[in-house]
C-alpha cells in the first residue's frame, strides 16, 4: 500500500512540475518567436528599400536634392529621414521643419500626385540655410527611417 501512495504522489508531483515548467518556458519561447519575427520584418524592409540621390543644386539660401526611391517598398514617414550636410570633417544634421522653424531646416515635396514616397517616386528635399554656402566641396547624406542611406559630393563655386 505504501508503494502505491508513493507512486501516486510521485506521479502527481511530476505532473505539477511539468505544468510549472511549461508555464515558465512557454511565454519565453513565445516572446523569442515574436522578437525573431520583428527582426525578420525589419531586415526584409531593409532588403526591399533603397534610395539614390540623383541631383543636388545649390541655390544660394537653399540646397535642392532630388532623391529617388529605387527600392520596391514604400518609404514610411519621409519627414523622419535624417539629412546631413557639410564639408569633410564638419557635418551637421539638419532638422526637419516648416516655414515657422528656425534656420537651417529641411522639408520635402514628393514629385507627382502621391503624398507617400512610393517606389520609383522622386522626392525633392529642400534644405533652407541660414546663409549661403561658401565655395567648397560639400557632402550630402540622407538616411531613411529604416537605415537605408545614400551620400553624394557636390561643389559650390
Amino acid at each position: 500500500m505504501d508503494k502505491i501512495i508513493v507512486t501516486v504522489m510521485l506521479v502527481i508531483g511530476g505532473i505539477l512540475a511539468s505544468f510549472a515548467l511549461f508555464n515558465n518556458v512557454y511565454p519565453a519561447v513565445q516572446r523569442s518567436g515574436a522578437a525573431i519575427s520583428t527582426a525578420s520584418d525589419a531586415i526584409n524592409a531593409q532588403i526591399v528599400s533603397d534610395i539614390k540621390i540623383i541631383q543636388v543644386n545649390d541655390n544660394q539660401a537653399t540646397v535642392d536634392a532630388w532623391v529617388k526611391n529605387t527600392g520596391t517598398a514604400e518609404i514610411d514617414s519621409a519627414k523622419d529621414c535624417d539629412v546631413f550636410l557639410g564639408t569633410e570633417g564638419d557635418f551637421s544634421m539638419i532638422p526637419y521643419g516648416t516655414t515657422d522653424s528656425s534656420l537651417p531646416y529641411w522639408n520635402y515635396q514628393i514629385e507627382g500626385t502621391d503624398s507617400q514616397w512610393m517606389p520609383s517616386d522622386t522626392n525633392d528635399i529642400i534644405i533652407h540655410l541660414a546663409s549661403s554656402l561658401l565655395p567648397n566641396i560639400y557632402s550630402l547624406k540622407i538616411v531613411t527611417p529604416n537605415g537605408i542611406s545614400d551620400e553624394t559630393l557636390f561643389g559650390v563655386s
